[in-house]
């Protein structure tokens, strides 16, 4: 996926409450009904993109701290984190990478669950290579059938 990035296809650097205030306000109602895609990049600063955007593509091509999806909610006068996973088949995000997102959204001055809402545990398989998510703890590849690791 990252020699498909091309210059410009990065999302919105978030590194300010100024900077989070002036992205929200380009969102049509139809965006805010859907998740974002979020990362934190290596420089903890979170970037948004809409929903159907690569994470890859909203890094620009780079390595990052964490990614997933994001939604917001409007509450009294504030915006608030309503929904945030791992949810990244582009990174592969560990769910242990939470510190990562509070951070950046702490930076932003966004109220925040304590932890993901949703967390989504990754394995790659040893045989085929292949990404799986695991479900039920079921550590079987549902590409080759292979047993996966646990850790």
């Amino acid at each position: 996926m990252k020699a498909t990035v091309r210059p410009g296809d990065g999302g919105r650097r978030i590194g300010s409450a100024a900077d989070f205030d002036g992205w929200i306000v380009e969102q049509s109602v139809a965006d805010l009904a859907e998740p974002f895609t979020f990362l934190v990049g290596v420089d903890g600063v979170l970037r948004l993109a809409p929903r159907r955007s690569e994470h890859v593509a909203c890094a620009g091509g780079d390595i990052v701290l964490s990614a997933g999806e994001i939604s917001f909610t409007r509450e009294a006068d504030r915006w608030t984190v309503s929904e945030v996973s791992n949810q990244s088949t582009g990174y592969c995000p560990d769910v242990s990478s939470w510190p990562e997102v509070a951070r950046a959204l702490d930076a932003v001055g966004l109220w925040r669950p304590s932890g993901s809402t949703h967390e989504v545990v990754f394995r790659r398989c040893p045989d085929c290579q292949e990404h799986n998510i695991m479900r039920e703890d079921d550590f079987a590849c549902v590409f080759c059938g292979s047993d996966l690791p646990a850790a």
